[in-house]
Parts: structure tokens; sequence; C-alpha cells
């Protein structure tokens, strides 16, 4: 002997929220999903066509620049007359202002691997997908680890005396401590705004704000022999 099923009847027409066994479909409705609001675009063709649009918009955009300005090019290289400071394009000022710092198999090799390395392994890990706020749950232990990274990553600039990578990961770190003792409940609206922020956001928002200041200070602060200069003094 078996166990009778429970098949259950019903009277609906959204099919996704009554999922039934049996239903009866009345002759005033039809059977029908209703459709939600979801933030998600399909790839194709709605993503694709918006990236052809801003491709195609970015290279109007070049070619105009290109037609009123000309490119900041310097004189014809002289093998006999080395520029001092000689400097990277500015897209490299960053790993050129680095290589100041650490040694070249570090700053040229190593950092840049782990950064290619983490970028291919990140994905295939459970990391944060709902994207919530990143002290919302498991504070305790999350802080706990933010300390440890900071504190570390902190000893090694201040190590290799990297002053103008240490200031931007302090300035991030203040700004995650305000993160940790905030909620969505507060009643300051740029505390609402931090605590509902993912790990993701933070890294990246780290990175971004460490490679415009190497940047800058390798564009404008760096004189010859690489020594410390005011733009503003010549």
């Amino acid at each position: 002997m078996t166990e009778p099923k429970d098949y259950l009847a019903g009277v609906g027409s959204d099919i996704a929220k009554s999922q039934k066994r049996v239903l009866f479909v009345t002759r005033r409705t039809s059977t029908k999903v209703k459709v939600r609001d979801e933030e998600q675009v399909q790839t194709f063709p709605e993503a694709l066509l918006r990236i052809a649009v801003a491709v195609e918009l970015l290279v109007v955009a070049l070619i105009c620049a290109s037609l009123l300005f000309d490119a900041p090019l310097e004189g014809i290289a002289d093998p006999a007359d080395t520029p001092n400071p000689a400097k990277a394009p500015w897209y490299f000022l960053g790993l050129q202002e680095m290589l100041h710092y650490f040694p070249p198999i570090v700053a040229g090799i190593l950092i840049p691997a782990l950064l290619v390395l983490a970028l291919v392994v990140i994905p295939y890990f459970n990391v944060n997908i709902e994207a919530e706020g990143l002290f919302l749950t498991n504070r305790r232990r999350r802080l706990n680890i933010f300390y440890i990274a900071s504190l570390g990553l902190s000893l090694f600039l201040l190590f290799f005396k990297v002053y103008v990578a240490l200031v931007p990961t302090l300035i991030v770190a203040a700004f995650m401590l305000i993160a940790a003792s905030s909620s969505l409940d507060s009643a300051k609206r740029y505390r609402r705004y931090l605590a509902s922020k993912p790990a993701s956001w933070w890294i990246m928002t780290w990175f971004l704000f460490e490679l415009i200041v190497l940047t800058v200070v390798g564009t404008f602060f760096r004189g010859p022999g690489w020594s410390w200069v005011l733009p503003w003094k010549g």
C-alpha cells in the first residue's frame, strides 16, 4: 500500500504564485504568469545594444577631440639627451610610482599578477551575491577580518615607506568604520549609503582611489631623479 498523494486544486491565474497539480481556469480569466519588475537586463539584445551605442559615442567623442586638440607629444627622441625624469605614459605612472618604492619583481610582476589572479579567481567564489551591506550581517566576524586586513596592509606600506598609498588606505578604512557603526535605519543619509555598500564596492573604491592618487603623484609631483617636487614651483 502506498500513501495517497495529496493533490490540491485551486482557482487562480498566477501560475508562478499558485503552483498546483490541478488548476481550474474560469472563463473570466486566462492562464498567465504575472510580470515582476526585476533589476536585470537581458544580455541580448538590450545589453549588447547599449554597449554598441556607448562604443559608438566614445569613438565620435575621440574623433572630435583629435580634430580640436593636438596630442601632447614631445620632441624627437635623442639618445644623447635622456630626459630627467623619464616618465612613462600617464596610464603607467601609477606602476612607475610603485617601482620607486618596491623592488622591480614586486611592483612589476608580483602585484600585477596578483591583481589579475584575483580577477580570475574571485568570480568562482560565493562572495556576497545578494550585494548586501558589508557589516549588516556577521558584524563582529567581519569587523575582525577588516581589522586584520587593514592593519596588515598598513604595516606593509609603512615597512616600504609607501606613504602615498598609505593615506588613501587609511581614508577608505575610516569610511568603512563609519559604515560598520551605521545601519540602514541611521538618521544620516550618508551613513545609510555607506552601510548599504557590499565588500566588492569597498574593494573597488580602494583600488580606484589608490590608482588615482599614484597617477596624480607620478604626473605632477615627481621631478628630476624622481624626487618630490611641488608642481606650482616648476
